[in-house]
């Protein structure tokens, strides 16, 4: 009677042992790409470049430069709507250059992938 479940002898057979060290290697190389983003600095400006915002990799503003004549104090609400653009396109890039880094590594598999590790 044959043996039911699990691979003769025990062990994994050649393919599935490859896919493991596969993926291993590929979430240290995702470890690395990851730490390596939060070492950038992405730079967006709004307004003709009016407002400037710097963000790092991971997700912190950490620079706000504003140019004198967007500083009106009858127009506060034009000032803090630049601000959130020129934010979130600094976020959308950091998104952009991370999305591309894990393509990159899983072949363009797709983000689907990238939540198994």
């Amino acid at each position: 009677m044959a043996k039911r479940g699990g691979f003769p002898g025990g062990g994994m057979p050649g393919n599935m042992a490859n896919l493991m060290k596969q993926a291993q290697r590929m979430q240290r190389q995702m470890e690395e790409q990851q730490k390596e983003l939060e070492t950038k600095e992405f730079t967006a400006t709004a307004g003709g470049g009016a407002v400037e915002v710097t963000v790092t990799g991971k997700r912190e503003v950490t620079k706000v430069k504003l140019a004198e004549e967007v500083v009106d104090p009858d127009d506060i609400e034009m000032l803090e709507d630049l601000i959130v653009a020129a934010t979130n396109e600094a976020l959308r890039q950091v998104e952009e250059e991370s999305g591309a880094a894990m393509s990159k590594l899983t072949g363009g598999l797709g983000s689907g992938m990238s939540g198994m590790f």
